[in-house]
């Protein structure tokens, strides 16, 4: 077994382990030679008890061999400094200057090896304001040391990371409602999720079908669990910083459930299939005076629809905002919604592939974080306007807004006012 192109894993755990003890100690990782990745489960302060960490388990060498595999090291500026040449240099260093470098450092036995990981409390400055790595990661022969890729559990993997690059503090406290939890809806939820935002409440009747799993962003693994139970079970490991709640409801049968969520809600996202569904989301978002935006394809897959109807008096509903396309002689799309779309049957196959439906469920997503940023003063998220058609498989005879003859075209358009006689968008005595 070769100790070229090795990996290895540190948890934040075991940083915290070795910062606190001294010289060295010993190491003992699960390993997988085919993956040539290690991930540290376990260590201790020289040759005292082993510390055992927690491990995750759903990472993927949880099922590894697990060995006692080599020792780390506190070292000088000198072991970081050398760390950092031979890596850019692609190089090796005999044991012996190794040795002399880190005077505790172990060989292993003729013709075996192990591995070692390097913690510099004091990294040397390279450039101004820029230092070293302070852990390095080694394979040790008995006669070579050679350094490996080390990646260190340190809160990168979390969305707050990106600091002043995203405002995630804005969004950490944003409350985000998805009604329908299918394809457009689950790459929605995703794109909410890894946008940071804190609070995802899903609402969904359904169970995950096998005729889904092509387009939804769950896998076969899920058939038969409720959308927006596994929904939160995958959200959950991979952005465990957004609080995902589940409600297996459905939005018409169960509107005294649904409108305290909407209460509740920053922003409500739609995206159940259906006219009657989403006349109840129109007039629940209305009257509780949130915005919300629509998500659907259209015309048998050929056009992505997003809808914006932000809570203010000049901007219409959902239902004037059809009333004003048949007025005016556009299509109104809003009756083949209804047609049972994408069940599977002969009469009425799956008709728009899932990359399109995701496509479509991320920009509705990214739509409500800007209208939630913007609100906030975050003016470089203004959107050109509230209505958006996208072009995914374009064909002649439509009218506009859905005339477009390229893929991906976009034509945005803006929201039209309240009709006088909406009884969505105005209370009647």
């Amino acid at each position: 077994m070769s100790g070229e192109n090795w990996l290895v894993l540190l948890p934040t755990e075991a940083m915290e382990v070795i910062d606190k003890s001294y010289a060295w100690g010993n190491l003992t990782c699960r390993l997988s030679a085919p993956d040539k990745a290690a991930i540290v489960v376990a260590l201790s302060n020289e040759d005292s008890d082993l510390v055992h960490l927690t491990e995750d388990p759903d990472h993927f060498l949880t099922v590894a061999d697990f060995n006692r595999v080599g020792h780390w090291y506190r070292v000088p500026a000198d072991a970081a400094f050398c760390a950092y040449l031979l890596t850019h240099q692609h190089a090796t260093m005999p044991f012996d200057a190794f040795q002399t470098l880190v005077p505790q450092a172990i060989a292993p036995l003729p013709g075996q090896w192990h591995i070692a990981v390097t913690f510099c409390p004091d990294p040397p400055e390279i450039r101004d304001g820029e230092r070293l790595p302070a852990w390095s990661a080694w394979t040790i022969s008995n006669d070579t040391v050679r350094p490996i890729s080390l990646d260190i559990q340190d809160g990168t993997q979390h969305v707050t990371a990106l600091g002043s690059l995203w405002p995630t503090s804005l969004l950490s406290t944003s409350r985000a409602l998805l009604l329908g939890a299918g394809s457009i809806g689950g790459a929605a939820a995703e794109a909410l999720a890894s946008y940071g935002v804190g609070h995802i409440d899903l609402v969904d009747p359904d169970k995950i079908l096998f005729h889904n799993v092509p387009r939804h962003v769950l896998a076969a693994a899920s058939v038969g669990m409720s959308k927006v139970d596994g929904l939160k079970a995958s959200l959950n490991r991979q952005w465990p910083e957004s609080n995902i709640s589940p409600w297996p409801i459905d939005l018409t049968a169960n509107a005294n459930i649904t409108r305290p969520l909407i209460d509740a809600a920053d922003i409500i996202i739609c995206t159940v299939d259906g006219v009657e569904p989403r006349r109840v989301a129109n007039y629940l978002a209305r009257r509780a005076g949130k915005p919300i935006v629509f998500a659907c394809v259209l015309a048998d897959g050929r056009y992505g629809e997003i809808l914006r109807i932000r809570a203010l008096p000049e901007v219409g509903c959902l239902d004037c905002q059809r009333r004003y396309m048949r007025d005016n002689g556009m299509i109104d799309p809003e009756p083949s919604l209804d047609r049972g779309y994408g069940d599977g049957t002969r009469h009425n196959p799956m008709t728009a592939i899932g990359g399109d439906l995701h496509l479509v469920g991320s920009i509705a997503a990214k739509v409500a974080v800007a209208t939630l940023l913007q609100n906030a003063g975050e003016v470089d998220q203004t959107l050109t306007d509230d209505n958006l058609v996208i072009a995914l498989r374009p064909s002649p005879g439509y009218a506009a807004p859905f005339d477009a003859r390229r893929a991906l075209h976009p034509h945005w358009s803006s929201a039209t006012p309240p009709y006088p006689d909406c009884p969505a968008c105005h209370r009647h005595p």
